[in-house]
C-alpha cells in the first residue's frame, strides 16, 4: 500500500517547527510521504518547509479555503492508496503507522480508521476532539469512546481495543483514497468543523465501515487554529451538525429529529447566557439562520447517497449527560 502523510497548514510554522520532527522520525513505513498542504499562508510556513525538510512535498493552494476546501484542492495531486489527513497540531509516535496500515490490509471493507488520541498537553488524558472514536446521538450530537461533552477520561488503557465506530475524529483521520474521492471528500459548505462526520457518514451510508485502532496512538494540542471558547467554533458546530441531520437523516426521521434539535439548542443558548457567553448565544442564532438559508441546498445533497436507519447509540447524549449525570461513555452502555 502506499500511504500518504497529508498535513493541512495555514499559517501554523511554529506548530510545523514543533512537530513535523515526529513526524519525519516515526513515519519511515512503507515509504510513506509526508505532504505539507498549504492553505495561502503567509507567515513564511512554506518556505521553512522547503528549507528545513526538503524531501517533504509541498501542495500551495491558492486560497485558505479552510479544511474542506483545503484537503479537497490538496488531494487532487496527491497518489496514493490510503490517505493520513493529519492536524498540523499532532505528535506523532514510534510505530503508530503500522497497526492502521495492517487492519486496512486485513480488512477491505474498512474505509475509515482513527488512532487513539490523547492530549499533548496532559497526556494521561484522552483529547477532545475525537479521543476514542466517535458517535452521534438521536440529535446529531456527537460524543466520543473518552469524551461526553466537556468531560474527557484518564487514559488507563481501557481503549487499546480495535473496535467499529461512527465517525473518526479529523484531526488524524485515514482513508483510502479510493472512497475518498468516490464521495467526493468533504463538504465544502462546512468550511470547518464536523465535515469529517458527514463524510463518515456518507460513508456509513454506503455500507462501508469506519473503525478505531486504540493501538496507534498520537497526542493533539486541540483548538490551535480555533480555540474552545471561540463563538465561530460554537456557530460551525452547530450550523455544521444540523447540514449533517439533514444530508443524512432517514427521510421518516428527518423532519421531527431537526425540529427537537432546533428546539434544544435554543436550551443550549440559554445555557450559554445564565453563563454570561452572549457572543455563543449570538452564535447560535447566526448558525441558525446559515443553516435556514442553506437547507435547500442540503436537501438536494441527499440523492446522492443510500440512507440507513441505525446510525446513533445514544437516544439523546443531552438527556443522559445533563439529566442523568452519565459522565462516561461506559456509563452510557449500562
Amino acid at each position: 500500500m502506499k500511504i500518504a502523510i497529508v498535513i493541512l497548514n495555514w499559517n501554523g510554522k511554529q506548530l510545523l517547527e514543533k512537530f513535523l520532527p515526529s513526524m519525519v522520525k516515526y513515519s519511515n513505513f512503507h515509504n510513506a510521504e509526508i505532504y505539507v498542504a498549504d492553505n495561502a499562508s503567509t507567515d513564511g510556513s512554506v518556505a521553512f518547509v522547503k528549507q528545513t525538510f526538503p524531501k517533504i512535498k509541498i501542495i500551495q493552494n491558492n486560497i485558505n479555503g479552510g479544511f474542506a476546501k483545503g484537503y479537497n484542492d490538496a488531494l487532487k495531486n496527491v497518489d496514493a492508496d490510503i490517505y493520513a489527513l493529519v492536524n498540523s497540531d499532532i505528535e506523532v509516535t514510534d510505530g503508530w503507522l503500522n497497526p492502521v496500515i495492517s487492519v486496512f490490509e486485513k480488512e477491505p471493507n474498512t474505509a475509515i480508521i482513527q488512532p487513539k488520541i490523547l492530549d499533548y498537553k496532559n497526556k494521561s488524558k484522552f483529547e477532545y476532539a475525537g479521543a476514542a472514536g466517535g458517535f452521534i446521538d438521536k440529535f446529531g450530537y456527537p460524543y466520543c469512546r473518552g469524551r461526553i461533552f466537556a468531560e474527557v477520561e484518564t487514559d488507563t488503557q481501557q481503549y487499546n481495543d480495535e473496535t467499529e465506530i461512527f465517525w473518526a475524529s479529523g484531526a488524524c483521520f485515514f482513508i483510502r483514497s479510493s472512497v475518498f474521492h468516490e464521495l467526493n471528500g468533504f463538504d465544502e459548505d462546512y468550511f470547518a468543523h464536523q465535515e469529517e462526520i458527514d463524510l463518515c457518514w456518507r460513508a456509513k451510508n454506503t455500507n462501508k465501515t469506519i473503525k478505531y485502532v486504540g493501538t496507534s496512538t498520537v497526542y493533539h494540542v486541540g483548538g490551535a487554529t480555533l480555540k474552545e471558547a471561540n463563538p465561530k467554533k460554537t456557530f460551525l458546530n452547530f450550523r455544521n451538525s444540523l447540514f449533517s441531520l439533514t444530508k443524512n437523516l432517514p427521510v421518516n426521521r428527518l423532519i421531527p429529529v431537526i425540529f427537537t434539535r432546533l428546539i434544544l439548542d435554543g436550551f443550549a443558548g440559554l445555557k450559554f447566557l445564565i453563563e454570561l457567553k452572549p457572543m455563543h448565544v449570538v452564535a447560535i442564532l447566526k448558525a441558525h439562520f446559515s443553516f435556514y438559508n442553506h437547507f435547500s441546498k442540503m436537501l438536494k445533497k441527499r440523492n446522492k447517497f443510500t440512507k440507513k436507519a441505525d446510525y446513533y447509540m445514544a437516544k439523546s447524549i443531552v438527556w443522559q449527560y445533563f439529566i442523568l449525570g452519565k459522565k462516561k461513555y461506559e456509563d452510557l452502555l449500562k
